[in-house]
């Protein structure tokens, strides 16, 4: 055994730390966070109006979200309703201490009429502050 030192009595077991398996066990962990964590994102799944507007800066307390699906199925959260317990469940979580501020994912396909009557009932419910979330234009064009 050319390449190892041994101590000079053998019966001693070897002192090194082999962190091969650590090193194996953590890129693998790595791996796998890479592919989960895209899954992790926002449940509802909606393909956003592109612009080029800049995003919000980020709040003290999180408004409510509103999805509302190609398809018109809306959610609030991540919990599907109807668009008849929408407004009972708007008041609730306003009478709850929710905020006053709530945001609106609507796919880019849906009629304007669909997203109009949505943000009516939730004026309606008494939030104050609607807004419309949206996803940044990737190729801007120059002129």
């Amino acid at each position: 055994m050319a390449g190892f030192k041994t101590s000079p009595d053998d019966s001693q077991p070897l002192s090194e730390i082999n962190i091969t398996p650590f090193v194996d066990v953590m890129l693998v962990l790595l791996i796998i966070f890479m592919v989960a964590a895209p899954l992790m994102e926002s449940g509802i799944a909606v393909q956003l109006p592109k612009t080029t507007s800049q995003a919000l800066p980020s709040r003290k307390e999180e408004p409510l979200i509103i999805s509302i699906q190609k398809n018109q199925k809306i959610f609030l959260e991540k919990k599907e309703v109807s668009s008849d317990q929408l407004l009972s469940l708007l008041k609730k979580a306003l009478k709850n201490g929710k905020s006053d501020e709530i945001l609106v994912r609507a796919d880019a396909e849906l009629p304007y009429g669909t997203v109009a009557k949505t943000m009516a009932t939730i004026k309606g419910a008494g939030f104050q502050k609607i807004g419309l979330v949206t996803e940044v234009e990737s190729n801007r064009k120059k002129k």
